[in-house]
């Protein structure tokens, strides 16, 4: 996929946040992996697919053994976009079995325990993990 002359990064995920809802698009707040530098990225799955749909970003797991599966954008009976393998059926089933991101989800706790609103918490997301 390409976006003005330039290729799609691509992505490895390693690690998720969940969340206990049941519905397929519900069930991962976002995804975390680390850049060719080293550096720890980290995404919300509403960041990811934008970034899949416009062609900055794209995405695979790795699961033992070396087997990758690709991770595509899908959507649900109403019409919610989600991250999933392409292996996977309706569940995000490949993203669920990773495990979880625990700066991430340091970064979640202190969000909560400081009672930051929608936007501060965005402000403190995005300079401790950047795009």
């Amino acid at each position: 996929m390409k976006l003005e002359g330039k290729m799609a990064r691509y992505l490895r995920i390693r690690h998720v946040i969940k969340t206990d809802l049941p519905s397929a698009h519900e069930q991962i707040r976002a995804i975390c992996g680390i850049k060719p530098d080293g550096s720890h990225w980290s995404l919300t799955q509403d960041e990811a697919v934008a970034q899949v749909e416009d062609g900055i970003s794209l995405f695979y797991v790795e699961r033992a053994g070396g087997r990758r599966f690709d991770v595509i954008v899908a959507m649900d009976l109403h019409a919610h976009k989600y991250l999933k393998a392409v292996a996977d059926g309706e569940r995000p089933d490949e993203l669920l079995y990773l495990p979880s991101c625990q700066q991430a989800m340091k970064v979640a706790r202190i969000i909560h325990h400081l009672g930051l609103g929608t936007g501060g918490a965005a402000f403190l997301w995005h300079e401790l993990f950047g795009k």
